[in-house]
C-alpha cells in the first residue's frame, strides 16, 4: 500500500512538473506565435494551392530540429500538386504520436474588420479568381502545429518516443488526408500508435477544451444533380420540358427524405447548396444543375438517402414526361467523401482526465456530435489506430457572455465574420496539445 501511494505521489509530481514546463514554454513563445498567427490569417491559401503556408511550416519545424519532408501527398487528379508537410522528431524508444493540423482556407470574403484581416484573392484549381479567408480556424491549427513542435523539441528531456507532425492540405475539399495516405504516409514515416487533432469551436469561449468519446463528426458526401429537360421559348412552354420547374419540385421533394423516410432517431442532413440554370428571361434552358451535401453517421442511412435523391429526381422527370434519353444524372463525388470520426473511447477518456487536471473541470466540456465533416477520420484506418479529435473554444469570453445574455447569434465557422480571440485561443490550444502528447509519450523518470 505504501509503495502504491509513493508511486501515485511521484506520478502526480512528475505530471505537475511537465505541466509547469509547458506553461512556462507557452508563455515564452506566445508573443511570437500570435504574430505568426496574424501573418497566417492575413495570407490564407485555398485548397490545392497552399504553397506559402506549407513552406512556412517546413521552415519553422526544420529550425526547431525536425526532419521535414515537403510536398507529401498524391491526389487522384495527377495534375494537382499536394503541399503536405511531414515533420519527424525521434527521441529514443517509445510510442509514436501523430499530430495533424489542416492548413487550407476558404473562398470567403472576410468582413471581420480586423487590422490583420485577409484581403487576398487567389485563383482556384478551376481557374476562378476568388476571395480567400481563414474562416474555419485553420490559421489557429497551423500556428498550434508550429508552436507545439517548437515547445516539445525544447522539452525533449521530458519525453521519449517519436513525434510526427502533419500539415495537411485540402481538408475543405475532403481530399488531403487521402492524398497523404495514398503517398504511403505510414510506410514512409512510421505508423503511429496514437493520432491527435484539434479544431477551433465557434460556440465556446476561449480557454475551454471539449473532448468526447465516440462519434464526433459526420460522414460527408457532395452530390451533383443535373435535371435535364427540353428547352425552348419562354412564350411557348407547352413545347418544352422545363428543367427549372422540375428543379424547383426536386428541391422541395428532397426536403422530405430526412423528415419522412429516415427514422427520427437517426441524425441526417440533406442540403441543396447551389442551383444554376438558364441564361435569359424568355428562354427555357435544356438543363439545371444542383449541388447537394448529405451528412449522416450510419452507412446504411447514407446509402438510403443517396438512393432516395436519385429516386426523387427520376420520379419528377418521369412525371413531366421527359424523354428517356433526358433522364436526370446524379453523381456522388468520391473524391470529396469523408467518413465519420469516432474518437477512441479509452484515448478520449485518458485525455479528458489530463485536461481536467490542467484546465479545471469547469473548463472542460463534452461537445455534442456535429453534422460537420472532417477528413481527419481517414487517418484512423477505420478504427485500427486510436485517435482523438478535440475542440478548443475560440470565442472572446466577453462576447460569449453577451451573446448568452442577449440571445445574439455568434458568427459560425465558415462565416465571413468568424474571428478567434487569438491570445487565449492559442494559449489553450498549445497547452492542450502539448500536455496530451506528453501524457502519451510519457515523462522520463
Amino acid at each position: 500500500m505504501v509503495t502504491m501511494k509513493l508511486i501515485l505521489v511521484l506520478f502526480v509530481c512528475a505530471a505537475a512538473l511537465w505541466c509547469q514546463s509547458v506553461d512556462a514554454m507557452v508563455e515564452r513563445h506566445l508573443g511570437d506565435l500570435i504574430k505568426l498567427y496574424q501573418h497566417v490569417h492575413a495570407n490564407p491559401e485555398l485548397s490545392y494551392g497552399e504553397a506559402q503556408t506549407s513552406a512556412l511550416i517546413a521552415e519553422q519545424l526544420r529550425r526547431a530540429g525536425y526532419t521535414v519532408s515537403e510536398r507529401v501527398g498524391r491526389y487522384s487528379d495527377s495534375t494537382l500538386q499536394s503541399y503536405g508537410v511531414v515533420a519527424v522528431l525521434r527521441n529514443g524508444d517509445g510510442p509514436r504520436v501523430l499530430v495533424r493540423a489542416d492548413i487550407d482556407a476558404l473562398p470567403v470574403e472576410e468582413k471581420t474588420g480586423l487590422p490583420y484581416a485577409s484581403t487576398r484573392q487567389q485563383r482556384s484549381a478551376r481557374g476562378e479568381m476568388l476571395p480567400v479567408m481563414h474562416a474555419c480556424g485553420h490559421d489557429v491549427h497551423v500556428t498550434m502545429l508550429i508552436g507545439v513542435g517548437t515547445i516539445l523539441a525544447q522539452l525533449r528531456d521530458r519525453w521519449r518516443g517519436t513525434l510526427i507532425l502533419v500539415g495537411q492540405p485540402a481538408e475543405e475539399r475532403g481530399a488531403g488526408a487521402r492524398a497523404l495516405l495514398a503517398d504511403s504516409l505510414y510506410e514512409r514515416f512510421g505508423r503511429p500508435d496514437y493520432i491527435l487533432g484539434l479544431h477551433t469551436d465557434a460556440e465556446h469561449p476561449a480557454g475551454t477544451v471539449g473532448v468526447s468519446a465516440g462519434p464526433i463528426t459526420a460522414s460527408v458526401d457532395m452530390i451533383d444533380v443535373t435535371i435535364r429537360g427540353v428547352g425552348g421559348h419562354g412564350a411557348y412552354p407547352h413545347t418544352t420540358k422545363d428543367p427549372i420547374v422540375m428543379a424547383a419540385e426536386f428541391v422541395m421533394a428532397v426536403q422530405t427524405i430526412v423528415s419522412r423516410e429516415i427514422p427520427p432517431r437517426e441524425p441526417a442532413v440533406v442540403t441543396v447548396g447551389s442551383i444554376c440554370g438558364g441564361t435569359k428571361h424568355n428562354i427555357i434552358p435544356d438543363e439545371v444543375t444542383l449541388q447537394l451535401t448529405v451528412r449522416t453517421y450510419d452507412e446504411r442511412i447514407r446509402q438510403q438517402i443517396i438512393s432516395a435523391i436519385g429516386a426523387k429526381a427520376y420520379g419528377i422527370a418521369r412525371a413531366a414526361a421527359v424523354p428517356l434519353d433526358r433522364m436526370p444524372v446524379v453523381y456522388v463525388r468520391p473524391e470529396e467523401h469523408t467518413p465519420p470520426q469516432q474518437n477512441d473511447t479509452a484515448l478520449a477518456q485518458r485525455l479528458e482526465s489530463v485536461f481536467v487536471r490542467v484546465f479545471g473541470r469547469q473548463n472542460v466540456y463534452h461537445p455534442e456530435p456535429t453534422m460537420g465533416g472532417e477528413d481527419f477520420a481517414y487517418y484512423r484506418l477505420g478504427g485500427a489506430i486510436p485517435s482523438c479529435f478535440f475542440r478548443i473554444g475560440a470565442v472572446n469570453p466577453a462576447l460569449y457572455e453577451k451573446a448568452r445574455n442577449t440571445g445574439e447569434q455568434l458568427p459560425s465557422l465558415h462565416s465571413s465574420r468568424f474571428a478567434p480571440d487569438p491570445e487565449p485561443t492559442l494559449r489553450t490550444a498549445l497547452r492542450a496539445m502539448c500536455v496530451a502528447v506528453l501524457d502519451l509519450l510519457g515523462g522520463r523518470k
